[in-house]
């Protein structure tokens, strides 16, 4: 079955369309826009008209990318700034008329257990043991732990993502020693509370993740951590990402999203290997497992 997950974000709003078979997934297509609404809404608690407007066009053009590209069924779902907007009901109900087909919300512990989905279903190779997955968004942070065949035993969602520390820390370009101090500062305080269980795998997955692996490599550990905030402190950010490949905006937020990784790692006592897969990932496996169709 052809299945795909619109993923409306705090940072971004992205698409992807997957074959499913067997459990398994191939990506078809992905694309992305930054529609940045967790910055709008740390500023009124609320978002505009004008961010409404957008973001229902946004999904719009997504959901018929994703039928033009063959989807059997499309679901829309939302996470950390869509749950902590005061108008995230009229935004969602803009949307669905819009389309036709409703806007899910998701909890963190939902998103927590879609992005754990996601990264073990697409492993490169079955991993035994307790897997820890990490997925850095722009308004929350998830960590997920259990198995590859028994699911989610434990998970935890803290309000703190690369978009919300970035514009409450970096505000310099490229940002300056004080201010990724202060970044590093508060991502620990972040995880600071959390009894994560032990575990033998750590996976990190979202923008920031994969992000920070054109930069250092597949594996973020301490040295390479060390390697990419040199690199994102050396250079604007529009330098930074025409020499890896990346988006401006994406750079701009990278340094919270590696001080976020970094307190993950820490707390969990492993460095984490990049993932194929997350939370949208996750979205299209549970959608081709289910009954009725998410459609109209």
């Amino acid at each position: 079955m052809r299945c795909a997950c619109v993923d409306i974000g705090s940072n971004t709003t992205r698409v992807l369309v997957a074959d499913v078979e067997d459990g398994r997934l191939r990506e078809v297509m992905a694309a992305k826009a930054f529609t940045r609404l967790g910055r709008e809404l740390r500023r009124t608690g609320a978002l505009s008209d004008d961010a409404v407007a957008l973001v229902t066009v946004t999904v719009a053009e997504l959901v018929a990318a994703a039928r033009a590209a063959g989807a059997d069924r499309v679901r829309v779902v939302a996470t950390a700034a869509i749950r902590g907007a005061g108008n995230g009901d009229a935004l969602c109900a803009r949307v669905r008329e819009r389309i036709g087909q409703p806007v899910d919300v998701l909890s963190g512990e939902e998103e927590a257990r879609l992005a754990f989905a996601g990264a073990t279903r697409t492993l490169e190779r079955p991993l035994g043991g307790t897997i820890a997955v990490v997925d850095v968004g722009g308004g929350s942070s998830e960590i997920a732990v259990g198995t590859e065949h028994g699911g989610v035993s434990w998970s935890a969602s803290v309000d703190v993502g690369s978009s919300a520390l970035a514009d409450g820390c970096l505000d310099s370009d490229p940002p300056c020693h004080d201010e990724l101090r202060e970044a590093a500062r508060h991502a620990a305080a972040a995880f600071a509370g959390l009894d994560v269980p032990p575990v033998d795998h750590a996976i990190a997955v979202g923008g920031s993740a994969t992000s920070t692996a054109r930069l250092v490599g597949p594996v973020i550990a301490p040295d390479a951590i060390a390697a990419a905030i040199v690199k994102l402190g050396s250079a604007p950010a529009a330098e930074v990402a025409r020499t890896h490949g990346l988006e401006p905006e994406r750079v701009r937020l990278l340094p919270a999203g590696l001080f976020l990784l970094a307190a993950a790692a820490r707390r969990l006592g492993r460095p984490l290997d990049v993932g194929r897969g997350g939370l949208r990932e996750g979205a299209c496996l549970e959608l081709a497992l289910s009954g009725p169709s998410h459609d109209p």
